[in-house]
């Protein structure tokens, strides 16, 4: 840009600041934003704007914009937390410039990391004894990928110790078809054999009769997850860690661990089932990542990886950087990112405490378990999940519903009403099942609870009262693109 036009734009900015300031002293600020002459400037897309906007009317501007896309709150398709406490999030506000990545510029925040990793990993049950390492990340998708390199790195290391060729066939992971597609990125960015265990319905968690089926050699690892994006259920990671001792007694030179993908169920399990042995009490559990923006209660942004000892996290991993005038470990894929979600964990774990995370998970749970039961009562519905352990309710027609609908009708009606509540078609092996599935966070109480069932009685009402013919239902019945679950 040349001296004169950037005179010109200066110039230009000015005069609407000036129009602005002289309306709003002439008006004594009675004047609505949108009364402006400003506010008829354009919001820009492929081009950025060539004058500056006056900051409370691009601000009224793109808050309009962005109220069509719907309430947050009746948002039941995202595990992801639509609440924080204002104090959380002012603490947060005062936050947002702080690089996460620069430790020696930010020794406090660095420190409120590792407290966050200590306490997560003392709910986790880890031996100390074992020196556990963990870090921040981005959300579980980071998380599961360095666990996922933990696991490769390993068994090349053991591979070579064992002789074994690993050039001669690609390494695999185990995994059950419930899988969220990080695990599938994770696979295809370090070309992995993905093996998938598939579910049916008598198993709609990994198949404990026949996982071991699925392992060999170049079995890099065995992934476990507490909380199957589909459904809701967790894998019996107690009978996995027993079914992969009995294999380690027999291969000792090439060891299998369990990652544990924890990113719903691991911030739940130690709250309101505190004697269930999914975690590092485990033997094999070499490592379990989770959401923070779940059911740790931060804002999206923020997910956990701990590894139970250093003999689980290979060094090549690891990489060190100045801190505190030493050095301090860093495992992260990402690079530069805000403090911010690092200081809201740390704030929530402080402001809840145990018992906090008790009530508030216990108490959405209970909800979840309300609409169950209502969802039930209407009699047309098979329930596959009803909030046992986390609060996701699951639900599918049954085959004798006689009913002219499909669950994405019902999808629709609801939609249009404010209330997201996806259908999808199960994963492989059951492609062929559709089901439909709430997820309850902590801002969703028992109020809105009974409008959501209410709403969808009387919707169903109306289908079951339609008379709209379609040519052909099988061809109509389902979107053109499922339900997304990438969302970590």
């Amino acid at each position: 840009m040349d001296r004169k036009s950037s005179t010109t734009n200066r110039k230009s900015a000015v005069r609407v600041n000036d129009a602005l300031a002289a309306l709003n002293a002439e008006t004594q600020y009675l004047t609505p934003i949108f009364g402006t002459a400003a506010s008829g400037a354009s919001m820009p897309n492929k081009r950025i704007n060539k004058d500056p906007v006056e900051p409370q009317v691009a601000l009224e501007m793109i808050r309009e914009y962005l109220k069509v896309e719907g309430n947050a709150t009746q948002n039941l398709a995202t595990f992801c937390q639509t609440y924080m406490e204002p104090a959380a999030a002012q603490l947060m506000a005062e936050n947002f410039e702080k690089n996460a990545i620069d430790k020696d510029e930010y020794p406090m925040t660095a420190d409120l990391e590792n407290r966050c990793v200590d306490i997560i990993g003392d709910l986790w049950h880890a031996d100390s004894k074992e020196e556990p390492m963990g870090t921040s990340t981005v959300g579980s998708s980071e998380a599961c990928m360095l666990g996922g390199l933990a696991m490769l790195f390993r068994w090349k290391k053991l591979a070579d110790q064992s002789g074994l060729d690993r050039y001669g066939r690609r390494p695999n992971l185990v995994i059950s078809s419930g899988y969220q597609v990080c695990w599938e990125k994770f696979c295809r960015y370090w070309d992995i054999e993905m093996r998938t265990v598939p579910l049916d319905m008598e198993h709609l968690s990994l198949n404990m009769d026949t996982v071991m089926e699925y392992v060999d050699d170049y079995t890099i690892g065995i992934v476990a997850i507490l909380g199957i994006t589909y459904t809701g259920k967790y894998d019996d990671v107690h009978t996995l860690d027993r079914l992969v001792e009995l294999y380690n007694a027999d291969h000792a030179a090439l060891p299998i661990r369990i990652h544990v993908d924890g990113a719903s169920g691991g911030m739940v399990a130690p709250f309101v089932e505190p004697e269930l042995e999914w975690d590092f009490r485990l033997k094999n559990v070499w490592s379990i990542s989770t959401s923070g923006h779940k059911y740790g209660l931060v804002y999206p942004g923020v997910g956990w990886v701990i590894w139970r000892g250093k003999k689980a996290l290979p060094e090549e991993l690891i990489f060190w950087v100045s801190y505190l005038g030493g050095e301090e470990a860093t495992m992260a894929i990402n690079f530069s990112r805000s403090a911010s979600q690092i200081v809201g964990q740390y704030y929530m774990l402080m402001r809840n405490g145990f018992y906090g995370y008790k009530e508030i998970h216990q108490r959405t749970i209970d909800v979840a378990r309300y609409m169950a039961a209502e969802i039930r009562k209407l009699g047309m519905f098979d329930m596959l999940e009803e909030a046992k352990q986390i609060p996701i309710v699951c639900w599918r027609l049954k085959d004798n519903a006689n009913v002219q609908w499909t669950l994405y009708d019902l999808e629709d009606r609801m939609r249009m009403h404010g209330w997201m509540i996806p259908a999808y078609p199960m994963p492989e092996n059951m492609q062929d099942i559709d089901v439909q599935r709430l997820v309850l966070r902590q801002d969703f109480g028992m109020p809105l609870a009974i409008l959501c069932i209410n709403e969808m009685k009387k919707q169903i009402e109306i289908l079951n009262g339609a008379r709209v013919v379609l040519q052909d239902r099988e061809e109509s019945d389902k979107p053109g693109k499922g339900f997304d679950h990438s969302g970590r």
